[in-house]
């Protein structure tokens, strides 16, 4: 009886709490956060803050983001605060027991009655949300950054390598594109054989390119579908080229000094998570890099073939990306917004959270606009062969090659197939980092598609 009391009160206070938005709105002299939060620090509003900073740092340990209160005043704030998250289960806990509990009080007369007949402001929007609903199904907010996208025709897409997949790729020191395809011949004229994992160069610019394909007796591979090693990502560093397979439980490394012809596998995997990892690509051959560390990231699966709730991520320094010691492994983001890293794989936090979208995915630093564009395929078509020939993907962007990410362009059912993967090469992106072209195996081909990225306003946010 004493628990089940202490019970209803706490609920009671928990229904009061609820209730203070609106108590705030018709007090104008409540505190209470408009389109911003105030600030205090804790001592100013009566509170310890090593007992806080002790709060935040255990929250941490869980990944995520936070802010503490103290009437209407943020006192400390961690993580990504834009971040959404899927909270459906605790909001049914804790709103049910509410509503049960104002029934039984007599707050409303029946089960039948609207919400809004007791609170009319009950499913309106408020009014700082208008223009969040620009992509429909997104997982996160609309780019502050970029206001959209502008696609060439269909009709003008160029389609070359047909009956190949996959295509991640990198801008090299030579000045040339170094790509990869999977279940392919690669370009005409075609191999002799069709390759799990084969290897091309690709001369030109985006609307006048040459492919040539490039042999190799130690990196090609045969095997269709999951049957065959494959590639997720390419990079160039310091004139070598590294490559990351998948399908070879989970991904490896391997690395090539004479631009693919010959490739060294390293002697360890990822096995666990980055079924299907992608490294970050900046300029030719590295250039314009933010700092001495490579980054991967891959969506948290063992298995290329099936999507997860959640995107991961790894950095290694550049001179070591062959030594498996020298990872280390995105937990989370501090009080600062600073990543926190960690050295075992399994303390992988969460990069980008999409439940069971989390797919395949190609990243680019886009120099002119100073963002980070990440292409993600969705790991679901009406067609039975798949996203190449019809599905949806979205590009996200941000400053930091940890976020916070926001949504540039989202589809579930684009005008063409969007492809298994795709990406935007950095040597086919304008001066000033608005005309890009997309990379992707639509169609089951090297498919390019330009694409004019539209900016809010000049400079861009930093």
């Amino acid at each position: 009886m004493v628990e089940g009391t202490r019970i209803r009160r706490a609920m009671k206070l928990l229904v009061a709490v609820m209730s203070l938005p609106s108590m705030g709105r018709d007090n104008p002299q409540a505190v209470w956060p408009g389109g911003q939060w105030e600030t205090a620090t804790p001592e100013q509003v009566g509170m310890d803050s090593s007992l806080l900073t002790k709060a935040r740092d255990s929250a941490l340990t869980g990944g995520g983001s936070g802010m503490i209160a103290w009437h209407g005043k943020a006192v400390l704030r961690w993580g990504d605060q834009e971040q959404t998250y899927d909270l459906k289960s605790s909001t049914e806990a804790i709103g049910g027991r509410a509503f049960g509990l104002a029934f039984m009080d007599g707050k409303f007369g029946s089960l039948h009655d609207p919400a809004s007949k007791y609170r009319p402001q009950s499913g309106i929007p408020p009014e700082e949300n208008k223009g969040k609903g620009k992509w429909p199904g997104a997982p996160y907010p609309e780019s502050q950054a970029l206001q959209g996208v502008e696609w060439a025709p269909a009709d003008a897409i160029l389609r070359k390598a047909e009956g190949g997949d996959n295509w991640p790729i990198t801008w090299a020191d030579d000045g040339n594109l170094y790509t990869a395809y999977g279940d392919g011949q690669g370009f005409e004229p075609k191999v002799d054989k069709k390759l799990s994992l084969g290897f091309a160069r690709v001369i030109g610019g985006p609307q006048d390119f040459t492919g040539v394909n490039i042999r190799s007796r130690t990196g090609e591979w045969v095997g269709e579908g999951n049957a065959g090693p494959k590639a997720s990502g390419m990079l160039c560093v310091d004139g070598v080229l590294y490559l990351l397979a998948r399908n070879v439980g989970n991904s490896q490394v391997a690395w090539s000094d004479d631009h693919a012809v010959n490739w060294h596998w390293c002697d360890w995997k990822f096995e666990t998570s980055f079924g299907a990892p992608t490294f970050l690509n900046f300029g030719r051959d590295y250039a314009g890099r933010r700092d001495n560390y490579v980054y991967i990231y891959s969506h948290d699966n063992d298995s290329a073939y099936s999507p997860a709730d959640r995107m991961v991520m790894a950095r290694v320094p550049l001179d070591r990306i062959r030594d498996r010691r020298a990872y280390e492994f995105f937990q989370v983001l501090d009080a600062a917004g600073q990543p926190v890293w960690m050295r075992g794989i399994r303390d992988c936090g969460a990069i980008f959270v999409n439940p069971q979208r989390c797919w395949r995915s190609g990243i680019s630093y886009n120099a002119g606009l100073k963002r980070y564009l990440w292409c993600q395929v969705l790991p679901f078509s009406t067609d039975p062969r798949g996203p190449r020939f019809q599905g949806g993907f979205g590009i996200y962007e941000a400053p930091e090659p940890w976020g916070p990410w926001h949504t540039v362009f989202y589809t579930e059912n684009w005008d063409v197939g969007p492809g298994e993967t795709s990406s935007f090469p950095t040597q086919w992106m304008s001066q000033d980092g608005r005309t890009c072209y997309l990379v992707f195996s639509g169609n089951d081909s090297f498919s390019v598609r330009r694409v004019e990225l539209k900016t809010k306003g000049n400079p861009l946010p930093k």
